[in-house]
């Protein structure tokens, strides 16, 4: 054929017939939808308290019970709990007379549809917790005793009701071998926990009068003040000698968080969360491994906690040492970071994925150094470029220029331009500008990030598949 349409190949060589560049459009708005009550709770074995930033319960109303009180190397105990209904569990055998130390022997499974087998501190099958949230009244699994178990066994067991609700370390009877000594030392089956740190109520909003002068502000939008424009989201910084008061204000509902990064990207940053739970809020330290849920931290670094829900706003306090020598994920604060804030649901305590792109400071600040009044934006000028790039080329230029090619050849079929049909040069550079624009965006991100980002969902591998 002497004419052909130029066409981006890769498009149209995939696009089944009635396949539109607005599927693709639609595909690229799909969520990754994140799934946490798996049951893979490796990390809270040894000390059997979830990472849901509340306090246990006190009066366990869930029970252990065993199929025998003596056991010897080799045995299978029938191990049974039972109660009103729970999501989550987390089941362990330990020395009675050591109740903090390692698991003792392995498990097997009796209904692998609501129970699985956890790995802890390198024994395999050492523990027991739940495969998904739904609701369980009774979970029934057999412990092996060991060849060298001690002579006296205590199950323990944590259960979660919901995110908030849970209890930890409820004991069962102690089992022990025929020929032990009778068990008369009694220990405390749970951990001591931390005296929690005192919470007081704010009698008045937060001020902007003071940022760039007193205060480190970082407020969205750049003129927001939380005495005046309530719903606006403001954070501050104020020092002292050896500590930071922090203020953080925006909408009451769900939660509100920021948190320091050494980079533009979620992941290994220190955050703090004010999460409303009602009718108090909850403020908590967190932080984050990679693009996942966030971690919670102990609140024991945090100081003068306060808060204060009114008028459809919500706004929190506290008090933390600049520096926090052998604290586990607390920042220095004489260092200079990224500074990220968010918003999003929550529900019983539990948070979900922020509702809007973080907002995220131009460059790295110190926040201890001198006062400033600073902004962010909540998309990067390159992924902003990106984006009106390819809607420009894939809603507008491949639009036109498949328009032209179908409505226009018999219309212009005698008029030429430059040795070629009219219709025809204008959809080649409307095609050759769709390409081009394309491939300019394409690269976009690469530069941003520095490379192939992992974790990113699905948009990157749907933008390949698209410009492939």
């Amino acid at each position: 054929m002497r004419q052909q349409l130029v066409r981006l190949p890769s498009l149209l060589k995939m696009a089944a017939p009635g396949f539109t560049p607005g599927a693709f459009v639609f595909l690229l708005c799909i969520n990754s939808v994140a799934n946490y009550p798996s049951g893979k709770v490796t990390q809270s074995c040894h000390g059997m308290i979830p990472e849901h930033g509340h306090r246990p319960q006190a009066d366990p109303v869930h029970h252990i019970t065993v199929s025998q009180v003596t056991f010897r190397p080799g045995d299978q105990v029938e191990v049974t709990l039972s109660g009103p209904p729970f999501k989550g569990f987390l089941l362990e055998a330990r020395n009675a007379e050591d109740l903090s130390g390692v698991p003792v022997g392995s498990f097997t499974l009796i209904d692998s549809q609501v129970s699985q087998l956890l790995t802890c501190e390198d024994i395999q099958g050492s523990a027991v917790s739940h495969t998904s949230s739904s609701k369980k009244t009774e979970i029934k699994v057999y412990w092996n005793a060991p060849s060298s178990a001690p002579n006296h066994i205590q199950f323990l067991v944590t259960v979660v009701e919901k995110y908030k609700i849970y209890w930890v370390k409820i004991p069962s009877q102690i089992i022990s071998q025929p020929d032990a000594l009778p068990f008369t030392t009694l220990k405390a089956t749970v951990s001591p926990l931390s005296t929690p740190t005192p919470v007081s109520r704010l009698t008045k909003l937060f001020s902007a009068s003071d940022c760039g002068k007193k205060k480190f502000c970082i407020r969205s939008p750049l003129s927001c003040d939380p005495e005046k424009e309530q719903a606006c989201v403001f954070l501050s910084f104020t020092k002292h000698e050896h500590s930071v008061m922090v203020e953080m204000s925006g909408p009451r509902e769900g939660y509100l968080s920021f948190a320091f990064s050494h980079d533009q990207w979620m992941g290994n940053d220190d955050a703090y969360l004010c999460i409303n739970e009602g009718q108090t809020v909850h403020v908590q330290p967190a932080h984050f491994s990679g693009r996942s849920h966030p971690v919670m931290d102990s609140r024991d670094p945090l100081e003068a906690v306060a808060w204060r829900l009114a008028d459809g706003v919500m706004q929190c306090s506290f008090r933390r040492n600049i520096t926090l020598p052998g604290v586990k994920n607390r920042f220095d604060l004489n260092t200079s970071y990224y500074i990220f804030l968010a918003d999003g649901t929550a529900n019983d305590g539990q948070i979900y994925k922020h509702s809007q792109q973080p907002l995220i400071t131009y460059e790295k600040h110190n926040v201890t150094d001198y006062p400033k009044n600073i902004g962010g934006s909540r998309s990067s000028l390159l992924l902003k470029v990106h984006g009106a790039l390819m809607f420009v080329a894939w809603m507008t230029t491949v639009s036109i220029g498949v328009l032209i090619a179908r409505f226009f050849r018999s219309v212009w079929s005698k008029a030429f331009f430059l040795g070629e049909a009219a219709w025809f040069q204008v959809h080649r550079l409307l095609m050759l500008t769709t390409s081009v624009l394309t491939c300019i965006a394409f690269i976009m991100p690469f530069i941003y990030r520095g490379g192939w980002s992992w974790h990113a969902g699905y948009h990157p591998y749907l933008g390949c598949i698209v410009t492939h």
